[in-house]
């Protein structure tokens, strides 16, 4: 080992001196970097920085929640109104349209985000949740939504709001991985859920009085553009991306926004981060065939897979008709809906205290193992040889840890986990790609499932989602690596083969 230490020596002796400052320099430059290093890892960035602008981007999710809910109550008395009463086909456009418009701004969510950044991306998803809501031109020729008085209005009303859905879930779960100290990204992570289910439960119970008060629906479409006006104005005090700033070479911006969002100490060890990548080349479009194939083709194939499992579940089939199912099963509509947010709510913040303990593997095996078991009692409570009341105790008590298992895991992990395993440089385009797959399969199960419970019959069909849940299992065990407390940068090392 001496002669080691001695032969440096004798080639630092023979280097220009020009040469022993530069050396010493990187040396210097090296110690300060790793000692910043060792400060960081014992001492984690304070949540309260990056906490409101964590919670302003999750009003996204609650404006997501809200309108997947919103037509659940109100549905028949939007069908009266608009002279579709009995329609089934209809009455499933209304849901699904709102769900064929989430396609759409999914496609081009990834381009909005890397093209404008995030910050305005949230805002761009506003736009079009307000106009198909409540507006209606200076001449009444078109009318959307809250103000319309046919079917036509009301399903272009559902497609404009549907396009800023599509936009905002993929947004925000880059936001939040992006922004959040790594600590707390499973935490923060799992906020969109509880906004989700926030919102979900606020339609429900905004939904309540509809039976009572004529045009009582109208008012719940109002109500939705509060929050989207609070969405697109409160961005603009928030923080942009550093990962979005550096990968468009703006690094000054970057380490300013670190310091917002981590504070002073941490913002040195933040960029050494980033620059341990390459930030690639801004005229360098991510294509289509480079997501499906290649060194991308693994995480892309885990994380439309994932979405793939997790709408085929059955879940937004609950989420959509859970009055239609309850009130077959003698519950009043009211408390159905209220039992449904409450288990989601309680899956969803017992998700958030355990996300960045156990894990997100482990809560996505339990979660879809517990999906599985939920379905099971569904099969037996639609078994003929079962008793009136215990059929209808196996039903509900069913559909509730249905609802209770998929929030503590299916519901909050995929949206989490994908940006987390996404390279930098492809994670929009590949979010939203993914993104695409969740509403193709969501649009047909919202649309097809009343139709295919009636054909089918209801032993059938959860036997089918009980199979879907098992094999999600499977998949995560298989596929699925842990990234609780890495940084995303060391997820990129691990799972991206290199060129």
């Amino acid at each position: 080992m001496w002669g080691r230490h001695r032969e440096a020596f004798s080639m630092y002796k023979r280097m220009p001196s020009r040469d022993h400052s530069t050396l010493v320099d990187d040396v210097e430059e090296n110690s300060a970097l790793s000692q910043t290093s060792m400060d960081v890892e014992t001492t984690n960035p304070s949540w309260l920085l990056s906490f409101p602008h964590v919670v302003v981007a999750t009003i996204s999710s609650l404006l997501f929640g809200y309108h997947l809910g919103v037509v659940n109550e109100p549905l028949e008395s939007i069908s009266i109104d608009l002279g579709f009463r009995g329609n089934t086909l209809a009455e499933g456009l209304v849901v699904s349209t709102c769900l064929g418009g989430a396609f759409i701004g999914s496609l081009f969510s990834g381009w909005i985000a890397d093209s404008a950044g995030r910050r305005r991306a949230f805002q761009l998803c506003a736009l079009p949740m307000i106009i198909g809501a409540a507006t209606r031109t200076l001449t009444n020729k078109f009318r959307f939504s809250a103000t319309t008085r046919t079917l036509a209005g009301m399903l272009i009303g559902r497609f404009l709001v549907g396009t800023g859905m599509g936009i905002g879930p993929p947004v925000a779960s880059l936001y939040l991985a992006e922004v959040s100290p790594a600590s707390l990204r499973g935490t923060y992570g799992s906020f969109i859920q509880i906004a989700t289910c926030l919102g979900l439960m606020g339609a429900l119970f905004i939904g309540i009085p509809v039976r009572e008060i004529a045009g009582w629906w109208r008012i719940c479409f109002w109500v939705s553009t509060v929050p989207a006006g609070i969405l697109a104005f409160a961005m603009i005090f928030c923080a942009e991306s550093p990962h979005w700033l550096y990968k468009k070479g703006r690094s000054a911006e970057a380490e300013a926004e670190f310091e917002r969002l981590l504070g002073g100490s941490h913002v040195k060890y933040a960029m050494l981060e980033l620059s341990k990548l390459d930030r690639g080349d801004e005229a360098d479009t991510v294509k289509l065939s480079e997501l499906l194939r290649g060194r991308h083709f693994r995480v892309v194939y885990i994380g439309s897979t994932l979405f793939a499992l997790q709408q085929l579940s059955g879940i937004n089939a609950v989420f959509y008709f859970s009055s239609s199912v309850f009130k077959s099963a003698g519950v009043p509509s009211d408390v159905a809906n209220a039992l449904i947010g409450v288990a989601n709510l309680t899956g969803s913040i017992v998700a958030m205290l355990l996300m960045d303990k156990l894990g997100r593997k482990l809560l996505l095996l339990w979660s879809f193992f517990g999906m599985t078991m939920s379905m099971v009692l569904q099969v037996a409570a639609a078994n003929s040889y079962v008793s009136g009341s215990v059929s209808l105790y196996l039903s509900v008590g069913g559909m509730l840890m249905f609802v209770l298992t998929f929030a503590l895991g299916a519901g909050p992990v995929p949206g989490l986990l994908l940006p987390e395993i996404f390279p930098n440089r492809i994670r929009a385009k590949a979010m939203a790609f993914c993104m695409s797959v969740h509403w193709v399969i969501n649009f047909f199960v919202g649309l097809l499932f009343l139709r295919l419970l009636e054909q089918l019959g209801p032993q059938l069909l959860y036997s089918i989602f009980a199979s879907v849940c098992m094999m999600a299992v499977i998949f995560v065990k298989k596929n699925v690596m842990e990234t609780k407390g890495k940084s995303l940068q060391e997820i990129e090392i691990a799972l991206l083969p290199p060129e």
